[in-house]
């Protein structure tokens, strides 16, 4: 691992202006950072942890009902404290990694990765959550931007996620038992305005919203609205753990049983 300088700010205001250095870079649970550094593909001169931030760290029910997750709070926290507010969503976070992972691990640090198959950015978009920075807001639907690609700008670091309840929401995971990252993962969030589907795990393009799943249970909120349907295996991940079509395949069964648990 290269050398480097390590920086634990207790403030959002410290932590922005300690990522004002050369070549510094946030550090959440650093769970994908960490061994990057030891494989030697990254080389920060300057680490900035989020972990000593208080004002970044728990969950809270705000006044419209809506549930605010800090930044730097671990899977695990957010797995036993959102338990009784928006539970699809801690069991989301109850199924992330293993018990290591769940206790350092970060949902900031992960929606900010935005690894093709982590959990967070299928519940972040599903449930049309909103981003909070130390700069703006920025809606779920213009967060994520691709592989490993978001709307952040450079030196600037998630304080807060802030998810909307649905009336009714499920997530649907096949994982991958070596990893235990999602090989594909499907959220079903029902709101009084209609339906969202967002799938983690299967797409060259990252986390994505299957629209044509939307339009039919908006229509009729059964899995027998979702029978003919099928995703483009086209831009779907091929690799040793599945192909193209199998992902797509997936993709569809995990729809259909996250609307049933739903229902």
């Amino acid at each position: 691992m290269y050398s480097f300088e390590f920086e634990k700010p207790s403030s959002i205001a410290d932590a922005v202006a300690a990522l004002g250095a050369e070549d510094a870079q946030p550090l959440g649970g650093g769970q994908t950072l960490i061994p990057t550094l030891k494989q030697r593909l990254a080389a920060p001169s300057v680490l900035v942890s989020m972990g000593g931030i208080a004002e970044m760290q728990g969950v809270c029910v705000e006044d419209d009902g809506s549930v605010v997750i800090g930044g730097a709070t671990p899977h695990a926290t957010v797995a036993r404290e959102a338990a009784g507010s928006y539970p699809a969503l801690a069991a989301l976070a109850g199924q992330i990694g293993d018990p290591a992972v769940r206790n350092r691990g970060t949902i900031g640090g992960s929606v900010a990765n935005n690894d093709p198959a982590a959990c967070y950015p299928a519940g972040v978009l599903g449930s049309g959550a909103t981003i909070v920075t130390n700069a703006r807001q920025i809606a779920a639907d213009d967060f994520f931007q691709g592989m490993f690609a978001t709307a952040l700008d450079e030196g600037e670091i998630i304080t807060s996620v802030r998810f909307p309840v649905p009336q009714a929401a499920r997530y649907q995971k096949f994982l991958q038992p070596a990893s235990r990252f999602a090989l594909v993962g499907v959220y079903v969030a029902r709101f009084a305005d209609g339906v969202r589907v967002a799938v983690t795990g299967a797409s060259e393009d990252g986390v994505f919203r299957w629209a044509e799943a939307e339009e039919a249970l908006n229509k009729s909120f059964s899995a027998e609205a979702l029978v003919g349907l099928s995703v483009n295996p086209m831009n779907m991940i091929a690799d040793l753990h599945g192909s193209k079509t199998y992902r797509a395949h997936l993709v569809g069964v995990l729809t259909k049983r996250a609307v049933q648990d739903c229902s």
